[in-house]
């Protein structure tokens, strides 16, 4: 692996590339939102930033302990075991593919409005293609991209809302007094649940900051979720509420596809409809450009973790993993071409994943204060608040499969494949040991090819299982030590482990620890446990140094949970895990 130290992002940049995302959301949940809630969707939509007001604290707490890449993934990785990781990862990727294709597809139907020659699948697979280019060329040169496209689209958003309050002064309220005289499906309560389901959507790309937080300066991440939330809390509710104040409710089903390029007609005229499908274009090719740099993170601590091959993690002079983002890239290009392009597949894809999500950070959370209490965190989440954010989630992931119960089946089609994969790449060990005994079995009287095969299989088993781990101790007891050897034989492939204590000059170990070291050696006879004591402090330094020397990924190096005591943030340490 070849790694190489690239310019962090600031609080513009890192909000941009995570705000196209849920800012471009404004472009379709509007009319949603107003399809089911009727004239009270911005009631709906406001509900959702209250929402997404609890979960600030959540994910703020949880990467503000933990502040590595991966989001939902990383926190039940530090809290749980790896296969329930691994889940998060799966449906955090299957969010991204989804995401990416839905947005580019997208943008292409609005280029279309302006420019009926285009073909929209062909564009759009161009486009997939051009973002992943700019990708590659490194995230500090693309940022400068997303923070164009997310101030225009910003200054888009805030014009149309002006222009429609000018045109309620100028031609009164009748369209808004008649439409919130009609009666609405199922009451208003029904209503409100349709809506607010619905209006979850325009959440989607909230957790992307947490899938990129190395990348990001000291400090900015939290700045990221507050300006996510105040855009999505001010633009959303007021177009769907400027919406029904300027159109029909039956204009908004009419041109569902394109409502604000449609409210921009009726406001301003042809220059804001045009401005306002221009900008439609942009800024759902950032939302991809933020796919591409969530999935990279996200894979890349997952390769890191030998949840996937290690040839992912080759980056170029620019910081980027080609081969992750060219490996996406034809994921969301075969998405494209097997779907033909039909939103609605892609949708059921998105929805349920994106929801689930939300709901295993909030459970995250909960693990993280029960099991990483000693952790230092700048900010806390109420376990009340927690509750009631997973509650609203689950709520709305209900309201959209009543809503669309073929979307499930949609989202298993995707999901149980995937899954199978990270379930076969996790015991590849074991799989590898299996096809040892069968070429032993059927190749017995062709002993060259046996021989052969028999060769290349342990070597992949060999490499797998010496790859050594280390587990920094304190001179702990056997009860955490225990711990330290279960998790490594539940969720490792290696056979070795180095348990280092780092002691200050003068001080010494208890003689009953080494005799607990002997009963570990006895208890796990298939580990072999390596005790080594070292002068000094422990800190970053120490990590890197010792990282180096033996050859070992400091995502491979253990730590119990310090507590608030710790001289050091757990960012501070290059990427150790906690275990215990």
């Amino acid at each position: 692996m070849e790694s190489t130290h690239h310019k962090k992002l600031n609080e513009i940049a890192a909000t941009a590339i995570c705000g196209n995302d849920i800012t471009s959301s404004c472009l379709y949940v509007s009319s949603l939102a107003i399809l089911y809630a009727g004239q009270y969707a911005w009631i709906a939509l406001l509900i959702v930033a209250l929402v997404l007001f609890l979960f600030r604290k959540i994910y703020g707490e949880v990467v503000g302990a933990l502040p590595l890449n991966g989001g939902a993934y990383n926190v039940l990785l530090n809290t749980t075991t790896k296969s329930n990781a691994s889940v998060a990862a799966c449906l955090t990727i299957l969010s991204y593919m989804a995401t990416a294709v839905i947005s580019a597809s997208e943008a292409m139907h609005y280029l279309h409005d302006i420019i009926p020659s285009v073909n929209i699948i062909l564009f759009t697979a161009i486009l997939i293609t051009v973002f992943l280019l700019l990708v590659m060329s490194g995230i500090s040169e693309s940022s400068v991209v997303a923070i164009i496209i997310f101030v225009l689209h910003i200054t888009a958003m805030l014009t149309l809302i002006i222009s429609g309050i000018w045109y309620i002064s100028q031609n009164g309220l009748q369209v808004a007094s008649f439409n919130f005289k009609a009666p609405l499906n199922g009451g208003f309560a029904t209503a409100l649940f349709l809506g607010f389901s619905t209006a979850m959507l325009g959440i989607s790309g909230f957790e992307s900051s947490a899938n990129f937080v190395e990348e990001q300066k000291q400090g900015v991440f939290p700045k990221t979720l507050r300006n996510m939330w105040i855009a999505v809390s001010v633009i959303n509710p007021l177009m769907a509420l400027t919406a029904v104040m300027v159109l029909p409710l039956a204009d908004v089903s009419n041109h569902q596809e394109a409502l604000l390029s449609h409210l921009g007609q009726n406001t301003g005229g042809d220059w804001l409809a045009t401005f306002i499908s221009v900008d439609a274009v942009l800024v759902l090719s950032g939302a991809l450009l933020t796919s591409y740099v969530g999935v990279n993170g996200l894979i890349k601590r997952m390769a890191l973790d030998r949840i996937l091959p290690q040839f992912l993690l080759k980056e170029n002079k620019k910081g980027s993993s080609p081969r992750i983002l060219i490996l996406f890239y034809l994921l969301c290009l075969s998405v494209l071409f097997i779907t033909n392009g039909e939103l609605g597949p892609l949708a059921g894809v998105y929805t349920i994943s994106f929801l689930l999500v939300m709901v295993y950070f909030g459970f995250g959370n909960f693990l993280l204060k029960s099991k990483r209490s000693r952790l230092p965190r700048p900010e806390r989440a109420t376990i009340f608040s927690v509750a009631i954010a997973i509650l609203a989630v689950v709520i709305a992931l209900y309201g959209n499969i009543i809503m669309h119960p073929d979307y499930l089946i949609v989202f298993l089609q995707y999901f149980v494949p995937s899954i199978l994969v990270i379930i076969l790449l996790l015991n590849r060990n074991e799989i590898l040991k299996l096809l040892l005994v069968l070429v032993n079995s059927f190749f017995t009287t062709l002993k060259h090819i046996a021989a052969a095969s028999r060769l290349q299989l342990s070597r992949h088993i060999r490499k797998l299982t010496e790859q050594e781990f280390v587990y920094f101790t304190k001179g702990d007891d056997i009860s955490i030590l225990n711990k330290v050897m279960m998790y490594v034989q539940e969720n490792e492939i290696t056979k070795k482990l180095k348990i280092v204590t780092v002691l200050k000059e003068g001080d010494e170990v208890a003689s009953e620890f080494f005799q607990d070291l002997d009963v570990l050696d006895r208890a796990y006879p298939d580990i072999k446990i390596e005790y080594i004591q070292l002068r000094g402090t422990f800190g970053p330094q120490i990590i890197e140094k010792l990282s180096k020397e033996w050859e070992i990924p400091i995502n491979f190096m253990f730590i119990s949970s310090p507590s608030d005591r710790f001289t050091h943030r757990v960012s501070d340490l290059g990427g150790v895990r906690l275990i215990i």
